[in-house]
């Protein structure tokens, strides 16, 4: 009766994900006294990285989605529960500011998030340890990835840069999360094989 409470889960976490409207249960991170004043350009590069912000957010969802639905664990399928609902506040700050910024979610969202549901499902029916040691190695993935649109978001995109600014904190938690409850170290070839297929995926959801 779990497992089939989980795999409803997962099926109704799919659905909410693609469809429905995202509800955060954390006010979205802001910069007091601070107001956003963009170009037309520097909207645009703004809209762009945040709808690839706003996959990764999706693609957290299939991976937390699908090894909650992996693991034997209840402990574990916990954590990851509690990990998948703190990742739902990043998609619903991601998409409000999509449509603050009159930009679009990536129109293969249904694809991203069947590939990381079924790379996420793979590794949890590898072993607990492993499948913890991808996660860890995915948020440690996404932490650098926001590092870096930090430094290319618009200086001036106050609102954008403290959503940013807050999702890498939490992906940080997320991976010392993951690697206190055991996580596997992954071999170097897999880690730079999901660099590779996250350079794929970011650069095409950039533009759609």
């Amino acid at each position: 009766m779990t497992l089939l409470n989980t795999a409803l889960n997962a099926t109704d976490n799919a659905l909410r994900t693609l469809f429905a409207k995202p509800h955060a249960s954390r006010a979205c991170p802001t910069v007091a006294a601070q107001t956003t004043e963009l170009s037309t350009q520097d909207k645009a590069l703004s809209g762009a990285l945040m709808r690839v912000n706003h996959v990764g957010e999706v693609c957290a969802q299939a991976l937390y989605a699908a090894q909650a639905l992996g693991t034997r664990d209840p402990v574990l399928r916990e954590k990851f529960q509690q990990a998948s609902r703190e990742e739902g506040d990043h998609l619903a700050w991601t998409q409000e500011r999509l449509d603050e910024l009159g930009a679009r979610p990536s129109l293969l969202n249904p694809l991203w998030y069947a590939g990381a549901f079924g790379l996420g499902l793979i590794t949890s029916r590898l072993g607990d340890r492993l499948s913890l040691g991808f996660v860890a190695e995915t948020e440690h993935q996404v932490e650098a990835h926001l590092e870096r649109h930090m430094e290319r978001l618009p200086q001036g995109d106050h609102e954008s840069r403290a959503i940013v600014a807050q999702m890498k904190d939490d992906e940080a938690r997320h991976a010392r999360a993951a690697e206190d409850a055991g996580a596997q170290r992954l071999p170097l070839p897999v880690k730079a094989l999901m660099r590779a297929a996250a350079k794929v995926m970011t650069t095409v959801a950039h533009r759609v």
